[in-house]
């Protein structure tokens, strides 16, 4: 099996705050190789962007972070005190990893033009001349389905629909030709046809150039049905990590299975839709529990709450962290219904 290209294990990240520390992420771990989408789920405030962010080096001055292992491409991103090396960092924004922001139209320069900025991400990151990097430009235009490449080069922001404005951001991601891709919640406010379209051209994009794309995403039924692994998260600790495939049948962490019932199946079953119980932890609170779950767990034991469980593995693709996952346990639980993936 080849080496992974992005290599993560006990990365853990907090925000210095007046009234405390923020302790965002709790050893999360995974992999991801060449050529593979792993999609990156959870709900809002679960730590997904900041995972992101992290990963692509893009966190503030108040952000302390530290793992046990951060490799790219087998190189250390971590100093010899395991905390960010920021020139290990410099090369890899834009020319080796691509970012597509939530919003578009805020991450998209408000006084550039779309063709300014496309060419100075080429000039950047690929050295080309001005005249080279102008061709390439329209190129990229026309690629991401943009009509009229010579007027979009001169369009601001502001002119631009959302969907417009996302595919100009992927066009910034990809312009670079790097090897990984994040895009942080890529449909966020589109309509459902311009989001199967943007996330189509994604698809077909990544598969074109080979790209690993982390896919962060709130939907479980999109990641379903556009990843080959699931990573769930939840209040910042990666609590489940398996083959989308196996999803519906396989899931055993609780929050999992929470998250699979709280799916809408279809339009005649939203009236009894099901929410995830509970709230998610505040995580500025010095007494978290170990699973931070824990609270919102109906089989959750004592240990739970002063233990945090090791990564354990449930088959080759699948990693669970749980005391007591749902195959140990003896009724009591509701199996998840299918998931509704369009074809």
């Amino acid at each position: 099996m080849s080496t992974p290209l992005l290599e993560v294990e006990d990365l853990s990240l907090r925000f210095g705050a007046p009234g405390g520390a923020v302790h965002a992420l709790d050893k999360v771990g995974f992999t991801l190789r060449a050529g593979e989408t792993l999609g990156l789920v959870g709900e809002s405030g679960s730590g997904k962007s900041v995972t992101a962010l992290a990963l692509a080096g893009l966190l503030d001055g108040g952000a302390h972070l530290q793992a046990r292992r951060l490799s790219f491409q087998g190189r250390d991103l971590l100093a010899a005190d395991g905390r960010p090396d920021a020139a290990a960092w410099q090369g890899l924004r834009g020319r080796r990893i691509g970012f597509v922001f939530q919003s578009p139209r805020r991450a998209l320069h408000p006084l550039r033009s779309i063709g300014y900025q496309l060419q100075q991400v080429l000039r950047t990151h690929r050295k080309l001349s001005a005249a080279e990097a102008r061709r390439a430009a329209l190129g990229w235009i026309d690629r991401v389905g943009l009509a009229d490449p010579e007027r979009r080069m001169k369009a601001f922001a502001h002119q631009l629909s959302g969907g417009q404005c996302q595919r100009v951001m992927i066009a910034l991601a990809l312009a670079g030709e790097p090897e990984l891709l994040i895009a942080d919640e890529p449909t966020t406010g589109l309509d459902v046809s311009t989001q199967a379209r943007v996330l189509d051209l994604v698809a077909g994009l990544a598969r074109e150039r080979g790209l690993a794309t982390l896919l962060i995403t709130h939907d479980l039924a999109l990641a379903a049905q556009r990843c080959e692994r699931i990573a769930v998260m939840h209040a910042g600790q990666l609590v489940e990590t398996l083959p989308a495939g196996t999803l519906r049948e396989g899931a055993a962490h609780p929050y999992t299975r929470q998250l699979l019932r709280a799916t809408p199946q279809s339009v005649s079953t939203l009236s009894g839709l099901r929410s995830v119980d509970g709230a998610l932890p505040d995580l500025s609170r010095n007494d978290l529990p170990a699973c931070r779950f824990a609270g919102r767990c109906a089989q959750a034991e004592a240990r739970c709450h002063t233990h945090a469980p090791a990564p354990t593995r449930h088959g080759a693709q699948h990693v669970l962290r749980c005391w007591v996952p749902a195959r140990a346990r003896t009724g009591g639980h509701t199996d998840p219904q299918p998931l509704a993936i369009a074809a």
